[in-house]
């Protein structure tokens, strides 16, 4: 079996006073896609903000690859990245919106890199580098924000709804960057979506959870 990355135990998340997500045991493994399935107001998109250390929980901890905390100074945060549901571009070019990232973190703006990732999602770097923002369609909007994130070759990926209201050759395109995402760099991904025939298509397992708990035998006590 793979590594043990991250490790939440007796997790619990409270929004004003009302518990929205309680894990008493989760157990996520390197080099492995794992979807999380359920109903809006289920914890997924909790449950993901705790996975990529934007929220800390009420009670409980999150290590991640043995350690209990995250934060600027030990580099986790520079090793998982969010793509969230409705991804926000930057109003400049498509080329500056997937070289962002790496100017952040002080990786220069390698434009190999950026027409490399274009690649992977399916769009022409010829075609789309120089394109502003608003020139794009929802779903190539969506595919740019996903070559943002893997232009930074992340250990972590995790998706929001990634598939939504996208087209069906996005979606295949999204399919094959994600698990490209791993085979070339070893990335490790959450996947949440609706979309029940595209999570066994790509996810290695499948955790379902209502009203904030995992209903899945496997992975939780």
């Amino acid at each position: 079996m793979s590594p043990l990355l991250y490790e939440l135990r007796d997790v619990v998340q409270e929004y004003g006073g009302r518990e929205v997500l309680r894990v008493p045991k989760l157990d996520l493994y390197e080099r492995r896609i794992t979807g999380l399935a359920g109903p809006n107001g289920s914890g997924k998109s909790t449950l993901m903000r705790l996975l990529a250390f934007l929220e800390s929980p009420a009670h409980g901890v999150v290590k991640y690859a043995g350690n209990g905390k995250a934060d600027a100074d030990n580099g986790v945060r520079r090793e998982v990245t969010l793509l969230t549901q409705e991804p926000y571009l930057l109003k400049r070019s498509v080329a500056a919106n997937v070289a962002y990232g790496m100017k952040v973190r002080g990786l220069g703006a390698s434009l190999e890199r950026v027409g490399h990732s274009l690649e992977m999602v399916g769009l022409d770097p010829e075609l789309f580098m120089h394109r502003a923002w608003y020139e794009l369609s929802g779903g190539e909007a969506q595919r740019v924000a996903l070559a943002a994130r893997l232009v930074l070759r992340p250990k972590v990926l995790l998706l929001d709804e990634p598939t939504a209201s996208l087209d069906e050759v996005s979606v295949d395109r999204i399919h094959h960057a994600v698990l490209a995402a791993r085979e070339q760099w070893g990335t490790t991904l959450v996947v949440v979506s609706h979309d029940m025939g595209w999570l066994n298509k790509v996810c290695d397992e499948i955790i379902s959870l209502r009203s904030g708990r995992i209903q899945s035998p496997d992975n939780s006590s």
